[in-house]
């Protein structure tokens, strides 16, 4: 299998700034519309074995965006969130209270030990020593998109795990 990484690289270098811009206009916000382009890059990343060609790669990635925003308000749609708060992270609030509260602290960290790599130190590196996501990327001799995704899926699981964790 080649390596299909820098090819990918440039394509997000190309498209990333209209495809943000794209999903800003869809969801206005701002938070919202960066997490969905980290999804829409990953998905066509995993699926770029799809793409036939017949439409621009921009066209085929907006589709991929708008997409990941319809199911992002399907699943508001089913949660019965008020329609002002579609554009909103579910618990993202929430998620960082949680973070900066002390009787907290401890199950969070007790869940980050119990992710894998390198989730759970991109995670660290990122909350816990602050690094950018270009640093982050160099330390793990990766690039910054590389970061930001490894960073979005390790918040995400955190969540999950705290909603598992609340469930019980």
């Amino acid at each position: 299998m080649r390596d299909v990484q820098p090819e990918f690289d440039e394509i997000y270098r190309l498209y990333a700034a209209d495809i943000y811009r794209y999903l800003l206009r869809l969801t206005q916000n701002e938070t919202l519309a960066a997490d969905l382009l980290q999804d829409t890059m990953l998905k066509a990343f995993t699926s770029a074995d799809k793409f036939r060609g017949d439409c621009a790669v921009k066209t085929w990635l907006c589709t991929i965006a708008r997409n990941l925003w319809y199911d992002h308000c399907k699943r508001a749609e089913t949660r019965n969130l008020p329609l002002d708060a579609a554009g909103e992270i579910p618990d993202a609030g929430s998620f960082e209270q949680r973070l900066a509260d002390q009787s907290q602290a401890l199950q969070i960290h007790q869940l980050l030990h119990r992710m894998k790599e390198p989730y759970k130190e991109v995670f660290s590196l990122r909350v816990f020593a602050e690094l950018s996501f270009r640093e982050i990327g160099k330390v793990f001799g990766n690039t910054e998109n590389w970061a930001r995704t490894t960073f979005y899926r390790a918040k995400h699981t955190l969540i999950d795990m705290l909603e598992q964790e609340d469930a019980l």
